[in-house]
């Protein structure tokens, strides 16, 4: 009976995250996820997502970097979950062993933060809907039981959108990269159109 409460607790905890994320997109598509701006400097965010993350890279091998430089506006707890959201894609997919690598640049017209990790490729086709709600791809690249809702990249997207940016993706020779772009010369907008 033990047993059998436990996994019926660690199921209702998955659906109430699950319900929680739909709720939060459904705000973000009438404008009701609005941002609080804020100056965020993002190597900051970065190496207290590392802190939080650090048991979990050790126990596959892995390495945390972070190079670079860049400072936004925004809504601090929606940019952490952006960026929290890329980095736990990275560490599960991550071939152990290697580096799990934040690149932060700023530029005229924005601001983009990186992150690389080596792994299984997202195949060309899979790119496009990658921040699509419940896209999951291909079963290669899940790992164990712990393969998620398939929403943290959409909530990833819905929080750059509310902040007048985007996320982006590559991949390919065993090399992903998931940018969030973050635009220099706009302040977040109020409301997603």
């Amino acid at each position: 009976y033990r047993d059998i409460l436990a996994s019926n607790a660690e199921e209702l905890q998955r659906l109430a995250r699950m319900v929680s994320d739909m709720l939060f997109l459904a705000q973000a598509d009438h404008g009701l996820a609005l941002p609080r701006p804020e100056r965020i400097v993002l190597a900051e965010e970065v190496r207290a997502l590392f802190d939080f993350y650090e048991a979990l890279a050790e126990d596959k091998g892995l390495q945390l970097l972070v190079e670079g430089d860049g400072e936004i506006v925004g809504d601090r707890l929606m940019v952490r979950r952006a960026i929290s959201n890329l980095l736990s894609n990275a560490l599960r997919h991550a071939w152990p062993g290697t580096a799990v690598r934040v690149t932060l640049e700023e530029r005229p017209t924005d601001c983009v933060l990186t992150v690389h990790n080596q792994g299984p490729d997202i195949e060309a086709q899979d790119l496009p809907r990658l921040f699509d709600r419940f896209f999951r791809v291909d079963r290669s690249r899940r790992h164990g039981q712990s393969e998620g809702t398939g929403l943290g990249l959409a909530i990833t997207q819905a929080v750059m959108r509310s902040h007048g940016g985007h996320a982006s993706a590559r991949s390919g020779q065993g090399h992903t990269e998931m940018s969030l772009h973050f635009p220099r010369s706009q302040p977040p907008r109020e409301a997603l159109t």
